[in-house]
């Protein structure tokens, strides 16, 4: 009782901080999952994949209703993102636990560091411009993507890698997809939001399906966790757009820096509480 009293209580955090930092925010359920109920990563990938998978589904059914999400590009990624997770999954089964923690935190560290920048108006192609260099563009007059060979391979490659993260860490691989529709594509900040949500959704699914497959999910502590993810997230939605703001953006990236350096640390051998 104590446990799933615990998990609710963990899964509201990841809840909030979703809501409050978009997408990456979830990446610290499983540090969360680590610390406070002391599981190993491979323990704790599956549980957190659920919780953030679930709340993005969420998300991304909003998007579907205001015709955000791109979905035949969401289908590519997060098909391709299926695919991909068990082999993440195995993987995380073959991995020792403290090899797995150092790339967790190397993964997460990577994570902060991109988020500071852009709180600070980091350079880059602003989202919804379109370069030469990109391979999926919008079609002007029909608003949809431009399918090439080259923006199928875009897109798969981002499918593939965000799987295999997702399978093998438990995130949902929003910094991944974020970077690379922002990179690729000429969708606007939104629409890239809301693809995203529905890409973490279908990937999480091959990620908890393989784990559930291999018994390797602590229902116990996985069900409440979702569910307070969820009941955060709704909640706050609701005070998101007061809070929202490079300032708030800085402070989840220093957490997340934070944490990473605890995790490393871990790993390490160097701590052991």
């Amino acid at each position: 009782m104590e446990v799933s009293v615990l998990g609710l209580v963990l899964g509201a955090v990841v809840g909030l901080i979703l809501a409050l930092a978009g997408a990456g925010g979830g990446i610290l359920a499983v540090p969360l999952l680590v610390f406070g109920l002391h599981l190993t990563i491979m323990q704790a990938a599956p549980v957190g994949l659920i919780a953030v998978g679930a709340a993005s589904a969420f998300g991304a059914v909003l998007g579907l209703r205001e015709g955000l999400v791109r979905y035949r590009a969401a289908a590519l990624i997060g098909i391709t993102g299926m695919l991909l997770a068990p082999l993440g999954v195995r993987l995380a089964r073959l991995i020792p636990n403290q090899p797995l923690m150092v790339a967790f935190a190397i993964v997460l560290a990577w994570v902060a560091w991109r988020m500071f920048n852009q709180a600070r108006g980091g350079k880059g192609t602003p989202a919804g411009q379109a370069t030469p260099q990109m391979p999926c563009v919008l079609n002007p007059r029909e608003g949809r993507l431009i399918w090439t060979m080259p923006c199928a391979w875009a897109l798969a490659g981002t499918g593939a890698v965000s799987g295999v993260l997702s399978g093998l860490l438990g995130v949902g691989g929003g910094f991944v997809i974020v970077p690379s529709l922002t990179r690729y594509t000429n969708l606007a900040v939104r629409s890239i939001f809301a693809t995203s949500l529905a890409v973490i959704a279908l990937v999480s699914i091959g990620g908890v399906t393989a784990a559930a497959w291999q018994g390797a999910i602590a229902w116990n502590i996985a069900l409440p966790f979702a569910l307070g993810a969820i009941v955060a997230l709704l909640a706050g939605r609701l005070i998101a757009a007061r809070l929202a703001g490079a300032r708030l953006q800085q402070g989840f990236a220093i957490t997340s820096g934070v944490v990473s350096m605890l995790l490393l640390a871990r790993g390490l051998g160097l701590i052991t509480a």
